[in-house]
Order: structure tokens, then C-alpha cells, then sequence
């Protein structure tokens, strides 16, 4: 198995602002859903484990077609920019931001790029939060 490294430009500490974050927005909305084990997980963008179950978000038509049960819809935003895994203060940047603009959001991290979870009807006023970091 081939190991990847993170790249030496990714973003690790924000003392002197988040820079450009080029958020990118998924076209579809998401939601979140619980699964049974068997599930395939293929298409989803994000899975989780917990002791309750699986977690994973999808685009919204595909949870309608397979007759999965969700509450929240979202949109799924990603920041292009890489982000370091043991960097500190983006989340807690950018989560300060959206709280104050009282927008729901919920980050799932990938090794390259942070993900961004907010509610579909807000994801234009988020994508506006996230560009006024830059």
C-alpha cells in the first residue's frame, strides 16, 4: 500500500488569517442518515461509526431513493485549500465566523480538505462568511 504525505503548503496554524479557503459547493443537497451494516457506502461523501450506528451523508436523492430517513438538509461545502490535519485554529476560526452569522455548521475533515456541513437554505450566506475569511 502506497503511503501519501500531506503537502508542505498545506494550511496549519491561522495566526495571520485563513487566506483564500476557495470553498466549493456540492450542486446537491445532503443529509444525514443512519444505515444498517451492509450498506453501500460508495457514493456516500462522508461515514462515520458510532456506538449507535452508521452515519453517512449522502446526496438527498439518493437517501430518497433508497427510503432512508433523515431530518436535516444540507449543503455540502468543501475548501479546496489543503488543510493540515494537526493544524490548529481553522475549524475554530471558521466555526466562530458561521456561529456568528448564526449558521449550523458541521465540519467532517478528509486528509487533504475540511468539509463543511450547513443547512441548504443558508449555504449561499455561508459560502459568503467563508469567502469575507479570506
Amino acid at each position: 500500500m502506497e503511503v501519501e504525505e500531506m503537502p508542505s503548503d498545506a494550511v496549519a496554524r491561522t495566526e495571520g488569517g485563513v487566506g483564500d479557503l476557495r470553498p466549493r459547493l456540492h450542486p446537491e443537497p445532503v443529509v444525514y442518515a443512519i444505515v444498517s451494516q451492509g450498506f453501500d457506502t460508495s457514493t456516500a461523501l462522508a461515514a462515520v461509526r458510532e456506538a449507535e450506528g452508521l452515519t453517512v451523508v449522502v446526496e438527498q436523492t439518493e437517501a430518497d431513493e433508497d427510503g432512508l430517513v433523515y431530518e436535516f438538509v444540507g449543503a455540502w461545502i468543501t475548501l479546496t485549500v489543503v488543510s493540515a490535519l494537526d493544524g490548529v485554529g481553522l475549524t475554530a476560526t471558521i466555526s466562530a465566523a458561521m456561529a456568528d452569522d448564526e449558521i449550523a455548521c458541521n465540519v467532517v475533515a478528509g486528509f487533504h480538505h475540511d468539509h463543511l456541513v450547513v443547512p441548504w437554505d443558508r449555504r449561499h450566506d455561508a459560502l459568503r462568511v467563508l469567502d469575507a475569511l479570506g
